[in-house]
């Protein structure tokens, strides 16, 4: 593989740093760069600039409206957007169910549900774990039944969802549910889209240990969904699932943001005192920032690998998992290195005061203030997506045959 970008490429660079400069509001920058909480108006307001540049779904084929970008493209705009403070956009709706959606969903939900995605119309949440059933997917419980009356035919849905990211803003949420429970757990899940403005949807918020509200559970009882909202076949989600599963994962790794966060480290350590000298002058320090940057040098070459694989039209294979692990352990360990740069001015954090304009702790500087909660927020990496532990046996299975 040849690691050089091109003329080609950096000019693509160049056009894709001007339109940072001139696009991204540098107050949405400003919160990503110091670790506010983020609301659904920016990242809603994030896309719908993108879209207006033609940029809403890098990611995309033309056909359905996106940029028919190549991997190294889509690659130098993730990496430009983390450096220039762009709001990561979750995930859910066009990278997750909308690649679901071009490979497996009729024409008619393709035409119905992917503009709406693309412009920001339309939030999508994730339904797949449950209360017992979070790695091990193929346990859950969510029933629908299947019925049909003089509107037509419906699933009735009953079960709860958990963990469910930012489902509070969300207007749909795509669902595992169990259709079939006489035949092997796998074989007897199918995927449905709800629209969670539905009778019979509630959404109660789960509070993180940094004190955040970005997950929560998702209650259906006697919820009726259309069964054109079904994807595909029925009983057959297991499948559609783990071709989400591998774009998921793939995201996951988060190059862009580890990069902007390295270098954010390696400043803070010049400037932080400790013991007479700079914290980077201490050799066991240095040597833990040294081999965090020789594990995501090789990251990155693994994540072009990958995406050199999507822009072929193959699936990801066990490389989609060893990004999801040495992505996350690398980005967990980043955020403890920081707050161990600032040591005790990164405990301070009152999330009401920052985001009513607060800018500092009277006993330390306005940059330590959110990164014991970006530590602690940082800690589910490695069971989101997919436990770190359930990704080690995937990759066993799908290289050795264990």
């Amino acid at each position: 593989m040849n690691l050089n970008f091109t003329e080609a490429d950096q000019r693509f660079r160049r056009e894709v740093q001007d339109f940072l400069q001139s696009s991204l509001p540098s107050a949405l920058r400003e919160k990503v760069l110091n670790g506010l909480i983020l609301t659904r108006d920016d990242y809603v307001g994030w896309q719908k600039i993108l879209h207006a540049k033609g940029w809403g779904a890098v990611s995309w084929p033309q056909q359905f409206g996106g940029t028919g970008w190549s991997a190294v493209q889509k690659y130098i705009f993730e990496e430009e957007c983390a450096a220039a403070g762009a709001p990561r956009l979750p995930p859910f709706g066009t990278k997750m169910v909308a690649p679901v959606l071009m490979e497996f969903g009729s024409a008619e939900q393709q035409q119905r549900f992917l503009p709406d995605i693309i412009s920001g119309q339309k939030w999508w949440c994730q339904g797949y774990s449950e209360p017992g059933s979070g790695s091990d997917l193929a346990s859950v419980k969510t029933s629908a039944v299947r019925g049909v009356d003089d509107d037509g035919h419906y699933y009735l849905v009953n079960g709860q969802k958990t963990w469910t990211t930012l489902a509070q803003y969300a207007d749909w949420i795509f669902c595992l549910v169990r259709t079939d429970n006489e035949v092997k757990p796998q074989r007897g899940i199918s995927f449905l889209l709800i629209d969670m403005t539905s009778p019979g949807v509630s959404v109660r918020p789960i509070i993180s240990m940094d004190g955040a509200h970005e997950v929560n559970e998702v209650w259906l009882d006697n919820v009726r969904v259309p069964a054109d909202n079904l994807i595909g076949t029925e009983n057959q989600g297991w499948t559609y699932a783990k071709f989400l599963l591998g774009h998921e994962r793939t995201n996951i790794a988060g190059i862009g943001i580890a990069k902007r966060e390295l270098a954010r480290l390696k400043k803070l350590a010049k400037q932080e005192i400790k013991h007479g000298q700079p914290l980077l002058k201490d050799p066991l320090f240095a040597a833990r920032i040294a081999q965090i940057e020789i594990d995501l040098t090789a990251l990155e070459i693994t994540n072009l690998r990958v995406l050199s694989a999507e822009q072929q039209q193959r699936a990801p294979g066990p490389e989609a998992s060893i990004l999801k692990i040495k992505g996350t352990e690398i980005q967990q360990a980043i955020t403890e290195l920081l707050t161990q740069v600032v040591g005790t001015y990164a405990l301070p954090l009152r999330r009401e005061a920052m985001e009513l304009g607060f800018s500092g702790d009277p006993v330390g500087p306005s940059y330590a203030t959110s990164l014991a909660a970006n530590y602690l927020n940082m800690r589910k990496l490695s069971i989101y997506g997919g436990s770190n532990e359930i990704q080690k046996n995937i990759i066993a299975q799908m290289i050795i045959g264990l």
